[in-house]
C-alpha cells in the first residue's frame, strides 16, 4: 500500500468531513473551532458561500488558462481588485503559486534590477522550503538543514525581538539598526546588497510584530543606498493585522510586496507586486509558470477580495483583535507560566516560559495538543514555545470568547497534570 510521507506530521489528529465557517466538522463526529485557518489562509471562513459560488461557476467555464498563452477574465479583474487595495506606486503583479514562489520572484527581480547579489534577511524570518527561500528563512534550523549548501549571497540582521532580549522595544530598534549599519561595514556593503526582505509581522518567527520605527528604519536606509525593501505580506497580509497590509502599521511603503495565503480563502495563488518601472527591469523568461495565476483561483480570490469589502472584514479583524488581546492578557495573568502576549489584529499568540526564563517548548506543545480535547485547533510557531491564534476574518465576539475559554481548559490540563 502507498501512504503519505512519514515526514508530513499532522498538528492535531482530526479528518475532516466537512467545514463551514469558523467550524471544522470531523469524521470522529465532533465539531472544532478552527483557529489555524489553514495557517492564515481561510480568511473569509472556510466554505464561504460566495466563494464557493464563483469557484463553481468558474469550473463550468475554465479551468485552466494558463496565462502566458492566453488571457483570462478572472486575473484581469483580480488585478483590477488588487489595485483597489495595493498602495498605488505597487501598480504591476506577476502571479504564481505558493507564497515561496513569490518571495524567489521577488528576490530574482531585485537581483535583476539593481545588479547586485546579496540579499539581507533578519532572524526569525520565514520565507519558504525552497533553495532560495530556505536561505532566506531562520525561524528554525528545520527548514534549512541537511541539503546544503544554500544559495550565496543570503545575510542575517538582528531582528528587534525585545522580549527575547529583556528590552523594551526602543532598545531593541536601536540596537538591530545599529547592528544592520555594522552589517554593511562588515559583510555585505551597500554597493553589493540588492534587497532587504522582512515580514511586517514575523509568522513562523513567533508571531512578533515589527515595530513601526525599525520599518520605518530600514526604509530609510534602502532609500539612502539604493536598496530595495521587500515587505514579505504572505502570512501578515489581506487584512490579517487589522491592516489591509501589516506594512500599514508603519509610513512605510515597500518597493516590493508579496501575497498569498488569505487572498484566495484556500485556493493556491499568489503574486508580487512592484512599480512597472521596477518590475519591468525583470529578464526576459524570469517570470511565468504553467499553473500560475490559474483561473478557478483567480475567481475564488476576486470573491474573497469583494466578501472582504462588502462585510467589513479588516474593521473585523481589528476590533475581534482587540477582544481577542484582552482576553489573552486575562491568560496571562492567570497563568505565570505565560511570558508574552503579543500580536495585531487576528494574528496573536502566547509564549510559554520556563521559570528560569528559557523557553517552554514542552508547555507549547502540550497546550497545543489539549486544546484538540477542548474542541480547539491551534497551531505552534518559534521554538514551539508558542502557541499562536489565527482565526478566520469573520470570526465573532462570541466566538472569540469561546476559544479563549477552550483555550484556557486546555492551560489548567497542562498545568494540573505536571502538579499530578
Amino acid at each position: 500500500m502507498t501512504a503519505l510521507s512519514p515526514l508530513l506530521k499532522q498538528a492535531t489528529p482530526v479528518v475532516v468531513d466537512h467545514a463551514e465557517g469558523c467550524w471544522i466538522h470531523g469524521t470522529d463526529g465532533r465539531r472544532y473551532l478552527d483557529f489555524t485557518a489553514g495557517i492564515g489562509v481561510t480568511s473569509t471562513g472556510h466554505c464561504h458561500p460566495r466563494v464557493v459560488e464563483a469557484a463553481r461557476a468558474q469550473v463550468g467555464t475554465v479551468i485552466h488558462a494558463q496565462y502566458t498563452t492566453v488571457m483570462h477574465t478572472p486575473l484581469l479583474e483580480l488585478t483590477d481588485k488588487l489595485g483597489e487595495v495595493l498602495p498605488p506606486a505597487l501598480d504591476s503583479l506577476f502571479y504564481a503559486n505558493s507564497g515561496s514562489e513569490a518571495v524567489e520572484a521577488a528576490m530574482r527581480l531585485a537581483r535583476m534590477a539593481t545588479g547586485r547579489p546579496n540579499i539581507i534577511a533578519f532572524h526569525g524570518g520565514f520565507h519558504g522550503r525552497t533553495v532560495a527561500t530556505a536561505s532566506m528563512t531562520s525561524s528554525g534550523t528545520k527548514f534549512r538543514s541537511g541539503y546544503a549548501p544554500l544559495m550565496a549571497g543570503v545575510h542575517f540582521a538582528p531582528y528587534p525581538t525585545a522580549y527575547r532580549y529583556g528590552w523594551d522595544i526602543d532598545t531593541a530598534v536601536d540596537f538591530c539598526l545599529r547592528e544592520l549599519d555594522f552589517l554593511f561595514q562588515t559583510v555585505s556593503s551597500p554597493q553589493d546588497t540588492a534587497a532587504l526582505i522582512i515580514e511586517p509581522v514575523l509568522g513562523e518567527g513567533g508571531y512578533i510584530p515589527t515595530p513601526p520605527r525599525f520599518l520605518e528604519g530600514l526604509r530609510e536606509r534602502a532609500d539612502r543606498h539604493e536598496i530595495l525593501l521587500i515587505a514579505d505580506e504572505i502570512q501578515s497580509g489581506v487584512g490579517r493585522t487589522g491592516k489591509f497590509w501589516g506594512h500599514q502599521h508603519s509610513t512605510v511603503v515597500p518597493d516590493i510586496m508579496t501575497i498569498a495565503k488569505g487572498v484566495a480563502s484556500g485556493f493556491p495563488i499568489s503574486a508580487i507586486a512592484a512599480p512597472t518601472e521596477l518590475m519591468s527591469t525583470a529578464w526576459p523568461g524570469s517570470q511565468g509558470g504553467t499553473y500560475g495565476g490559474n483561473a478557478v483561483a483567480a475567481a475564488a480570490a476576486v470573491a474573497t477580495l469583494d466578501v472582504i469589502r462588502n462585510e467589513a472584514l479588516v474593521d473585523n479583524a481589528r476590533d475581534r483583535g482587540a477582544s481577542l488581546h484582552t482576553a489573552l492578557r486575562g491568560l496571562a495573568s492567570a497563568h505565570p507560566r505565560i511570558g508574552d502576549v503579543r500580536g495585531l489584529g487576528l494574528m496573536q499568540a502566547i509564549e510559554f516560559t520556563a521559570p528560569d526564563g528559557s523557553p517552554d517548548v514542552a508547555t507549547g506543545h502540550a497546550v497545543q495538543h489539549a486544546a484538540v480535547d477542548q474542541g480547539l485547533l491551534l497551531l505552534n510557531c518559534g521554538l514551539g514555545n508558542v502557541v499562536r491564534i489565527i482565526p478566520p476574518l469573520i470570526v465573532t465576539d462570541e466566538q472569540i470568547a469561546d476559544g479563549a475559554a477552550r483555550l484556557s481548559a486546555a492551560i489548567e490540563a497542562v498545568l494540573q497534570g505536571e502538579e499530578e
